[in-house]
C-alpha cells in the first residue's frame, strides 16, 4: 500500500464551452461501485435533457476497479479520455461525470477528446484534492516534570496531538507519520531515560485539510 494516496475530499463542478457545446464536469469522492452508480443515476436525472452524460471512475489503492462510458459519443472519445485524466493525476476513489449539451457543431474525434479532458480538468480544479498519508495513532503517559520536553519533541518532529488528558499524570494522544514512528518511539524512550513509552493503537489514513487534521479509514492487514 502506498504511503500517500491522492484523493478528493470534496467534489466540485466545472464547465467549459467548445463551439457552443456545454461540457459540465461533476466530481465526487466515492468508496464503492454502488456509490458511483447512484451518483451517475442522479446526474442522469438532473441533466435529463443533456445530449450525453459520460463518466469514468476508479476505486482501490491500486485502481483495481476502472470503469468508463462514452454514453453514445463515438467510441473512446469521452469516457476513456476522462479516465486517462484521473489516472494521469493519480487520484484514487473518484468519479467524474461530464455532461454535454450539444451546440450544433460537430467537434470531430480529436475535438471531443480534448473537450472531455479539458472539462474533467476544470471539474478537478474546482474540487478539494488532498494527500491521504499513513499514520499511527498512539498515546503516552508522563508526569508534569517531563511534559515540557515531550511537547517540544512532538512539535519539532511534526507529530500531531489529537487530545490530552490531565489528572495526576498527563496522557497525550498522538498521530505520528508512519515514516518516522520507529525513530520517534526510540527518541521518546531515550529522552526520558526509559520512563515514557509510546503505546500504538492503530494505523489509519489522515490528511491536513486547511490546517485541520482529518482522520479517515482504519488500515487493516
Amino acid at each position: 500500500m502506498p504511503d500517500i494516496l491522492k484523493s478528493v475530499h470534496s467534489g466540485g463542478v466545472g464547465e467549459i464551452i467548445e463551439k457552443k457545446s456545454r461540457f459540465i464536469a461533476t466530481v465526487w469522492p466515492i468508496d464503492s461501485e454502488e456509490t458511483a452508480l447512484m451518483q451517475i443515476e442522479t446526474a442522469r436525472k438532473k441533466y435529463w435533457d443533456a445530449s450525453h452524460n459520460c463518466y469514468a471512475y476508479v476505486l482501490g489503492f491500486k485502481d483495481e476497479i476502472q470503469r468508463c462510458s462514452d454514453d453514445g459519443e463515438p467510441a473512446k472519445t469521452a469516457g476513456r479520455p476522462i479516465l486517462d485524466i484521473i489516472l494521469g493525476e493519480q487520484i484514487h476513489n473518484v468519479l467524474i461525470i461530464v455532461t454535454r449539451y450539444f451546440g450544433g457543431t460537430l467537434l470531430g474525434t480529436g475535438g471531443l477528446v480534448r473537450a472531455y479532458q479539458d472539462a474533467a480538468k476544470e471539474g478537478l480544479s474546482k474540487s478539494v484534492i488532498i494527500d491521504k498519508k499513513v499514520g499511527k495513532k498512539a498515546f503516552l503517559t508522563t508526569d508534569y516534570t517531563t511534559l515540557g520536553k515531550l511537547q517540544y519533541l512532538i512539535a519539532a518532529h511534526g507529530v500531531h496531538t489529537l487530545d490530552s488528558q490531565y489528572t495526576d499524570s498527563v496522557t497525550l494522544y498522538l498521530l505520528i507519520p508512519n515514516e518516522i514512528y520507529e525513530d520517534f518511539s526510540v527518541l521518546i524512550l531515550d529522552s526520558t531515560g526509559g520512563k515514557v513509552t509510546l503505546n500504538h493503537e492503530e494505523d489509519l489514513h489522515y490528511a491536513n485539510v486547511s490546517g485541520e487534521i482529518i482522520l479517515f479509514d482504519r488500515i487493516t492487514s
